[in-house]
């Protein structure tokens, strides 16, 4: 295997996360959550949503939200935008990163935005010409690049095509999103290659979903494939909102378990893993949510450092009292 020095780990809690948790939370706890965030590290974190009250409650504070970031040199802000209004929102509040959500799915992209793909890429090509004029940066994310529970494996064709437009629209930064979370680490080697190969002036991600358990494997194969930025979730917060009902988690793949993955495999992040597990236990508590990451449930070495060192004081006692 080759081994990257760096790879860049890129938040999404905020929004992707919390726009899946079910309960609206105050503007207040979410400023809350972003310090924290910002405490930890991490330099580029997608906060919000400037799409329609109605639809999305959980952000219908967007612009209040923006007002209230913590002011931080170096970090990036980003918010998603589902159209030329939602980027006209955005620009205005002064973001200075937004990104765009195309799914590979017809069925799934129907559901989530009411459009066609055709139609998702019109609004998308518009987005795109808006926020360059304005000096904003545009991210693109294709949903649902590989698989999707309506509709199975997606042509790659197909996936290709959406980015193609993407990028010739202007956008120079897309995503591959794992949005079923039941994707295996070939499939995504072999998708990130090939996008790679055909179109290389684009920089390329992948966000990921751990529905199968294969989030990590498919974060190494990306890897492998010449990714270098990965999108997580702080607590695995999140997921497809207009996925099949039924089944309990399509969750984000947790931020600290990829920190803890590229950690262990001595690929710079920029992050140091005690800081960002520390983060995700404050925010689990702050949020009144389980914690079910490997790293932040006692899944690094540092935790189970502390128990060794803890166990061998016990021992030493016990000799100590039995006298030897």
């Amino acid at each position: 295997m080759q081994w990257p020095e760096s790879v860049e780990i890129v938040e999404v809690g905020p929004r992707d996360g919390l726009q899946s948790i079910g309960r609206v939370l105050a503007g207040e706890l979410k400023v809350r959550m972003i310090e924290e965030l910002v405490a930890a590290g991490f330099t580029r974190i997608e906060v919000t949503a400037f799409s329609r009250p109605d639809v999305v409650p959980q952000h219908a504070d967007a612009e209040w939200l923006v007002a209230g970031l913590p002011n931080a040199p170096g970090v990036t802000y980003r918010a998603l935008v589902p159209n030329l209004r939602g980027a006209e929102r955005a620009v205005a509040c002064g973001m200075g990163e937004i990104s765009v959500l195309v799914t590979a799915s017809e069925t799934y992209n129907r559901l989530n935005q009411n459009m066609t793909i055709e139609e998702s890429l019109v609004a998308m090509e518009a987005i795109a010409e808006h926020a360059t004029a304005n000096g904003v940066h545009v991210v693109a994310a294709v949903g649902l690049a590989l698989f999707c529970p309506f509709e199975g494996n997606i042509p790659s064709e197909r996936t290709l095509g959406i980015l193609r437009r993407c990028h010739e629209a202007g956008v120079s930064e897309a995503y591959l999103a794992t949005s079923a979370g039941a994707d295996g680490p070939r499939g995504v080697y072999e998708l990130c290659t090939e996008v790679r190969e055909r179109l290389p002036e684009l920089r390329l991600g992948v966000h990921l979903h751990d529905t199968n358990g294969m989030a990590l494997a498919d974060a190494l194969a990306a890897m492998q494939a010449g990714v270098s930025t990965f999108e997580g979730s702080i607590c695995g917060l999140g997921g497809g909102i207009r996925l099949p009902e039924g089944h309990e988690n399509y969750g984000n793949v947790a931020t600290e378990d990829l920190v803890n993955l590229f950690t262990e495999c001595n690929v710079g992040t920029g992050l140091d893993l005690s800081s960002v597990v520390e983060c995700a236990r404050t925010i689990a508590k702050m949020l009144d949510i389980p914690l079910s990451s490997r790293a932040a449930t006692g899944g690094t070495k540092e935790d189970l450092s502390k128990l060794g060192r803890a166990g061998r004081a016990v021992e030493a006692t016990r000799r100590g009292q039995r006298g030897e």
